[in-house]
């Protein structure tokens, strides 16, 4: 009788600690990338070093990309929670059927613009006329190029696009074959800067109104409809690491650079943490990443403006507020 006592409190006992367990057991979330690691990502890895997402119940699990679409396809597939992809992309993809949802928008106008050499600088639109631009598939400036045209009184006939492959637009660039190429000025800028020892003339784009929502959050509308607690936890952390990225750059260059194998220098990439806190912005009283109706209204114009047999959806097909638990 004592022996199965005995052997009775100690499956008790196991029963409550595996309860236990996974009562106290963090939510697995897989986050993918459209591309590979930039300065941008940091405030992932600040969140995941300092403990952000296990404060909130999720091991975050972060992984490199090989494009939007590809990424895209990857969640639809079941095989990522969430994608950190250029807005106007997602927007895309919904305009054509794909069950996705934008949860997240981190960088309401994408911090891009033209750059040209110093000694023939384009720094306002009408100097485009006359000058050579490098023109890419996948680049999002050049692909609403006849919008800033339009926005600006330019000819764009005027300006002569030249086809290139992405792998070589920087090199010609820098040997003067070709005028103006397009880059993010949070992350590319920096970069060619430092390597080349010249300080670029610079053509903000969404000062002179090409605003094109960037960074952003992507979800599947099956896992909005499954995962929606681990989500808003996950979104919740991804906040806090945001605000904490804005007080301690450098702390988020060195949690980027440590998960980094081809890193450029840790201060290059504090530069382009700076850098990219000026560009994330949420709306007064909301959290990181809150999502405004007529930035999704207005990206969708975009996408019309561009895109053959594209239709007008109500701007809730493309985004929701739902994961972003206010502060």
């Amino acid at each position: 009788m004592r022996i199965a006592n005995t052997i009775a409190i100690a499956l008790v006992a196991v029963a409550a600690a595996v309860t236990s367990s996974q009562a106290w057991a963090n939510d697995a979330v897989k986050v993918r990338f459209s591309w590979k690691l930039k300065g941008e990502y940091a405030f992932f890895y600040l969140g995941r070093d300092k403990g952000i997402y296990s404060s909130h119940k999720v091991d975050v699990e972060l992984g490199e990309g090989a494009g939007a679409q590809a990424a895209l396809g990857s969640l639809v597939q079941g095989n990522e929670d969430v994608v950190i992809v250029p807005a106007i992309f997602a927007i895309s993809a919904i305009q054509k059927g794909m069950p996705v949802k934008i949860a997240a928008l981190y960088q309401p106008k994408t911090p891009f613009a033209f750059i040209s050499h110093p000694d023939r600088p384009v720094t306002e639109p009408k100097q485009m006329e006359g000058r050579s631009l490098a023109v890419s598939t996948g680049d999002t400036a050049t692909a609403y190029l006849d919008v800033l045209c339009k926005k600006n009184g330019i000819d764009c006939s005027k300006i002569s696009k030249v086809q290139i492959d992405p792998q070589i637009k920087v090199p010609q660039f820098l040997q003067n074959k070709i005028d103006m190429i397009t880059v993010y000025t949070n992350v590319d800028l920096p970069l060619i800067e430092e390597r080349s020892g010249i300080k670029f003339a610079v053509l903000d784009l969404p000062k002179y109104g090409l605003s094109v929502p960037g960074l952003a959050a992507v979800v599947s509308d099956d896992g909005l409809a499954k995962n929606q607690d681990s989500l808003t936890r996950f979104f919740s952390a991804t906040s806090e690491a945001i605000d904490l990225m804005r007080k301690d750059p450098a702390s988020a260059a060195s949690a980027l650079r440590s998960a980094w194998s081809a890193a450029p220098s840790e201060e290059l990439i504090r530069q382009s943490v700076v850098a990219t806190s000026l560009s994330l912005q949420a709306p007064e009283g909301h959290i990181n990443g809150w999502i405004e109706e007529k930035v999704i209204s207005d990206a969708q114009d975009l996408v019309m403006s561009t895109e053959e047999g594209a239709t007008r959806k109500e701007p809730s097909q493309y985004y929701t507020n739902a994961l972003l638990q206010d502060r």
